[in-house]
């Protein structure tokens, strides 16, 4: 099989709609690049984020199901959605989040600075600050400017209950290079992939 380019998509679950929409335009920045319905539940809201062109791999997709209990963290689920942003924007970042009461904190994974945080409704996620490379020229109004503007996703973090066969699947039928393995807590690791 050949090598994936990367991320496409990520789908997630969130509450209300209208919270999710002012916390993923206005405090990410991110452009609403279409609102449609789950074909499977055409009840349902599906909300779409995306870079200015919509490009494969910033695609951020909810269903807001405002019945939904608090989330629970399990084997299974995508644990953290990282976006990327230029390195010079990680000042402007940690203010904005700040300003907008975002409690975050910042790591280093793969020795790239990072911003962690959640979003509205519980979702875990982080941007990864590397190089300068703006995102996409908008075609649309963003609230934040081009060269500091979030650019796609980074990666994902899997909360899996096999590990070894999680990473050798990873390996195999993706292509993707093992990059890094942390032990938080006895029972607990963290195995990071590059594409």
């Amino acid at each position: 099989m050949s090598k994936s380019a990367g991320l496409h998509h990520v789908t997630a679950v969130s509450g209300v709609p209208k919270e999710n929409v002012a916390f993923y335009t206005q405090v990410l920045g991110l452009r609403m690049v279409k609102q449609t319905v789950n074909y499977d539940d055409p009840g349902t809201w599906h909300l779409y984020y995306g870079d200015g062109p919509a490009n494969p791999g910033s695609i951020l997709t909810f269903f807001p199901w405002t019945h939904v209990g608090p989330r629970r963290a399990g084997s299974g689920e995508t644990g953290e959605t990282w976006f990327q942003a230029p390195l010079s924007s990680l000042a402007f970042w940690t203010e904005r989040l700040g300003r907008h009461g975002v409690d975050f904190r910042q790591v280093e994974r793969f020795g790239i600075p990072s911003l962690v945080f959640r979003d509205p409704h519980h979702m875990d996620l982080s941007i990864a600050f590397s190089g300068d490379e703006a995102a996409s020229t908008p075609v649309w109004t963003s609230p934040i400017a081009q060269d500091k503007a979030i650019s796609g996703f980074a990666g994902v973090t899997l909360h899996v209950a096999r590990p070894d066969k999680t990473a050798r699947w990873l390996t195999d039928a993706f292509g993707w290079q093992f990059a890094e393995h942390t032990r938080k807590k006895r029972s607990q690791c963290t195995h990071y992939f590059a594409v």
